[in-house]
């Protein structure tokens, strides 16, 4: 019985994984079409945009130095190229195009400014067009003002569309796996596919990540809608598009919003904006996840080390799950020791199934023996194993995080690296998931009992093939969940050596 449940976990945690990897996300309806002449123009649809040509030529370059920060600007487009963090290793965050507004006509300059600020002005013949972007030191935020005034002699119609950025989905796919976008409209949150043309109109914030940082944007006034467009087979364009605003000969309009290319940190998130923490989102196990992390956060405080923090939170966990545990280890026990029974009622019922099944249910019921009570602990433990992935996986704290001889617990532990690619193991001596296989294959032979014949070559098989499996299924995860999982191993290992010794 144990063996099934072993499998069941096992096949649970690689359908999960499949299914983080290669499922798409929630999907929106396709994007409206372009309404005709006769229509009232509300919003310009996604499918309507122009894709952007970029120039042949180099691009003209500057950058906005800050102490935590380094940001790439475009100054012909008016665009931010892309985002340097030096506090995290100096993880670049690519926006390809970021926060351009698009218009063929509109050749942008950049204009001398105070520190921190950056002014871009361009016009064609029907509008001038100021940018103006505000750099915040302390968090992550950046203020964008757009004014744009009619210079023509007749009225002029506005409604261009305000890219965010481009999320490409090509190269490594275990990076790219992590990007997606996240809509606030005026009564829900949604998560639509990136991959997907679609609008959202009543749009409150819009956001695109990778796996540890993000980018928000904000109207802070008007009704601005967004949209997803795909404008190569692995690139989308993300971003807001303008109300209909229409400029009388002269007239101005100055469009504002709140922008947020930083960190996927919760207390930073929430100091610049509470609902903006929307974007932090762990899948199924949200919940769990958030709750995990803020535990996790809490013991780093008070032991200054995430590796241990990490240990003590698996303390924790095995503590609270503990009465099941030893539940399930005492069952397993029981049926152990019903195991010589149960093989005599299946010889003697080998033509009666039924009989059979009756029988042997007869025995565990007179012996208060649960077969299903090894299961429990283990479906608790699933939904916690799945969040803590998920949090972990894209946890910014981790990241670089060192414990031990590992550098980074966000990364497999990289014992050593190899001088080429190996078959399964690819080019690193992960030590971290061996260790914890030698531990459930030790566990696995504490439980197993004494059988014969062809069910004792299954049982030999099985005792090797459970830890392989889960060496295989856990060798390329983050060590900071590995070591959680060998921890917990560790202390249902040392459990069952107390419940042997006292046989």
């Amino acid at each position: 019985m144990e063996k099934r449940i072993l499998l069941a976990f096992a096949l649970s945690m690689a359908i999960l994984l499949i299914w983080s990897n290669f499922v798409n996300k929630q999907t929106l309806p396709p994007a409206p079409s372009v309404p005709s002449p006769s229509e009232t123009v509300q919003v310009t649809p996604a499918l309507a945009i122009p894709a952007v040509e970029m120039p042949s030529t180099p691009l003209a370059l500057s950058n906005i130095n800050q102490d935590k920060t380094e940001f790439t600007l475009v100054d012909t487009q008016g665009a931010i190229k892309e985002v340097i963090f030096k506090a995290y290793q100096s993880h670049s965050f690519p926006l390809k195009y970021g926060l351009l507004l698009q218009d063929p006509h509109l050749n942008f300059t950049k204009e001398v400014a105070p520190a921190d600020t950056a002014v871009f002005i361009g016009s064609d013949s029907h509008k001038r067009v100021l940018k103006q972007f505000n750099f915040h030191k302390s968090n992550y935020t950046i203020e964008l003002d757009i004014e744009i005034q009619n210079i023509s002699n007749l009225p002029l119609t506005i409604n261009m569309p305000l890219a965010l950025g481009v999320l490409n989905f090509s190269g490594d796919q275990n990076k790219a796996r992590f990007q997606d976008v996240t809509v606030e409209q005026k009564d829900k949150i949604s998560r639509p596919s990136p991959h997907k043309d679609a609008t959202f109109p009543d749009l409150k914030f819009l956001s695109i990540r990778d796996r540890y940082f993000c980018g928000i944007i904000a109207p802070l006034s008007g009704n601005y809608t967004g949209y997803i467009k795909k404008i190569a087979p692995q690139e989308s364009e993300i971003g807001v598009l303008f109300p209909n605003i229409v400029l009388a000969p002269g007239e101005k309009t100055k469009q504002q919003f709140s922008i947020y290319l930083g960190p996927q940190d919760l207390q930073i998130i929430n100091q610049a904006n509470p609902s903006w923490t929307a974007v932090m989102n762990y899948g199924m196990f949200d919940a769990i996840a958030q709750i995990l992390l803020q535990a996790i956060g809490l013991l780093y405080r008070l032991v200054h080390n995430w590796g241990l923090a990490i240990i003590i939170l698996s303390l924790v966990i095995y503590a609270i799950l503990y009465p099941l545990s030893a539940k399930q280890m005492h069952s397993m026990k029981a049926m152990q020791a019903l195991q010589p029974r149960v093989e005599e009622i299946k010889r003697a019922y080998k033509d009666n199934p039924q009989k059979q099944n009756k029988e042997i249910m007869e025995l565990y019921r007179q012996n208060k023996v649960n077969p299903l009570g090894g299961c429990l602990p283990m479906l608790l433990q699933l939904p916690v194993f799945w969040a803590l992935y998920q949090a972990l996986i894209r946890s910014i704290a981790l990241k670089g995080a060192p414990f031990l001889w590992i550098k980074d617990l966000s990364e497999p532990d990289r014992l050593f690296m190899l001088p080429s690619s190996v078959p399964v193991i690819g080019d690193q001596i992960n030590i971290l998931p061996v260790l914890m296989g030698i531990g459930m294959f030790v566990q696995q032979k504490l439980t197993t009992g004494s059988m014969a014949g062809s069910q004792a070559e299954q049982q030999k098989l099985m005792l090797i093939l459970f830890p392989l499996m889960f060496v295989f299924i856990f060798y390329h995860m983050p060590s900071g969940l590995v070591l959680y999982w060998f921890v917990n191993s560790i202390l249902m290992l040392l459990y069952q050596l107390k419940i042997h010794r006292n046989k």
